[in-house]
């Protein structure tokens, strides 16, 4: 219902329009006008199709083009970074040895400067020995503090000692610096290698972007050049600069350790000659000091035999000297008393001579005998001062002796310690034991 009274209201305006326009006068065209402008619109269609058509074919050609263009470009680009990629693992995997390489070479030297710091602290115990066993024999008096051999060698031992230590120290300094140069090339070696991990990891991203990636995007002012960019030639010289840098730096650590192992053998071996050079003085002088003191023992021994008998016979010629003093007084009494003889009888007879010749023998034997007693007892006086000379020098001989073992009972402290450190630390051969490897430049 509502549909038909649609239709009857619109009929009826369409009517009222056409009574209207049948009232206003139109333009009339003839024939030849409409066959004209027919003429001219088929023109008209059929350029423009034409142009339409040319301009289609140049778009389907533009778009062939531009996407072969495109697919073609981002091939070679994927390409490059392929390429890039290849390049940047190749040097991250030739700073990752050479890295290896100089961690490893920093732990063998820092094993051989700790070594070298360990024969360094050896060194004290026998300087500190041979010190010792020098202020022991000042202790010797007399005639036994004397310049020998092994003065000569404990001196000498100690001038090897103290070169010792400043060769050792000097080798310790030395691996200290390289280790510090193999620390600033390791530091170089990481920043390389970060910065080619870092890159590595861009190219990657970027080599596995694709146009329906979420992250692709317009950016602003993509194509500008990053300031401290670096020319491919530049980046390459970079990085073999700093494998070389590792390589010299690893070669001088290793002719280094060479060097303080071959240092430590013979400082190791020259310490031990002079030990046993010294030692052998040592044992020599003991000897001759034994020697000495039997000899010197026997002397006072057979001194005071004969001091006994010496004494002995000084007993004996004092009794016969009293014994002799009462037969001279005998002869005296006798010849005083045949002084009181009187008259004729008071003769020179054969008596008288016999005395007289009696008191004459007796006085010169008495005489004799004195002389002799006395040379007995400066003999005898001689020989009790020069025991005691002999037996204050045995004394001091002893005295000697007893230093000279306790010098070597000091010295048993570095037979000790070098016995130790054999066990501990056997003794580097003096070959070639480095480990030297070739590090070579695995890229150019």
């Amino acid at each position: 219902m509502l549909i038909l009274q649609g239709l009857s209201r619109s009929g009826v305006r369409s009517c009222s329009r056409m009574s209207a326009l049948s009232s206003k006068p139109s333009l009339r065209h003839s024939v030849s006008e409409w066959l004209s402008n027919n003429q001219q619109l088929a023109a008209t269609a059929q350029h423009e199709q034409h142009v339409s058509q040319q301009v289609r074919q140049e778009g389907r050609t533009l778009r062939n083009e531009t996407h072969c263009k495109t697919v073609w470009d981002e091939g070679d680009t994927s390409r490059r970074l392929s390429d890039r990629i290849w390049d940047v693992s190749r040097w991250r995997n030739v700073l990752e040895i050479c890295a290896q390489k100089v961690d490893e070479e920093m732990e063998a030297l820092t094993l051989s400067k700790e070594r070298s710091e360990l024969a360094l602290a050896a060194t004290s115990v026998p300087l500190e020995v041979t010190n010792e066993c020098l202020t022991l024999r000042e202790g010797r008096r007399g005639y036994e503090l004397v310049s020998d051999p092994v003065e000569a060698q404990l001196k000498q031992e100690v001038e090897l000692i103290e070169g010792v230590q400043q060769r050792l120290q000097r080798s310790v300094h030395q691996a200290f610096e390289q280790l510090g140069i193999l620390q600033e090339v390791r530091h170089q070696l990481t920043s390389d290698l970060q910065n080619k991990m870092e890159a590595l990891d861009i190219d990657t991203s970027c080599l596995s972007l694709t146009t329906k990636s979420p992250s692709v995007s317009l950016k602003t002012n993509p194509t500008r050049i990053p300031s401290g960019s670096s020319s491919p030639q530049e980046w390459a010289q970079f990085s073999q600069y700093n494998v070389a840098r590792a390589h010299e730096a690893v070669l001088v650590s290793q002719q280094m350790r060479e060097n303080m192992s071959l240092s430590r053998a013979q400082v190791q071996n020259e310490l031990e000659a002079q030990r046993r050079a010294t030692e052998f003085a040592l044992r020599k002088r003991k000897h001759h000091e034994e020697q000495a003191r039997d000899e010197l023992q026997w002397q006072i021994k057979t001194t005071e035999d004969e001091m006994a008998a010496m004494e002995g016979d000084i007993r004996g010629l004092d009794a016969d000297l009293q014994a002799k003093t009462a037969s001279l007084k005998l002869a005296h009494t006798r010849l005083e008393a045949r002084t009181r003889r009187s008259g004729t009888d008071l003769c020179r007879d054969e008596v008288q001579h016999g005395l007289v010749a009696e008191v004459q023998q007796l006085e010169a034997t008495i005489q004799a005998l004195k002389q002799k007693l006395s040379d007995a007892q400066l003999s005898l006086q001689k020989m009790t001062l020069h025991h005691g000379r002999m037996c204050q020098d045995l004394s001091r001989k002893q005295e000697a002796l007893s230093l000279e073992e306790r010098s070597m009972q000091c010295r048993t402290r570095i037979t000790s310690q070098s016995s130790s450190d054999r066990t501990a630390v056997p003794l580097v051969p003096l070959v070639n034991s480095s480990g030297r490897s070739n590090l070579q430049l695995l890229a150019q």
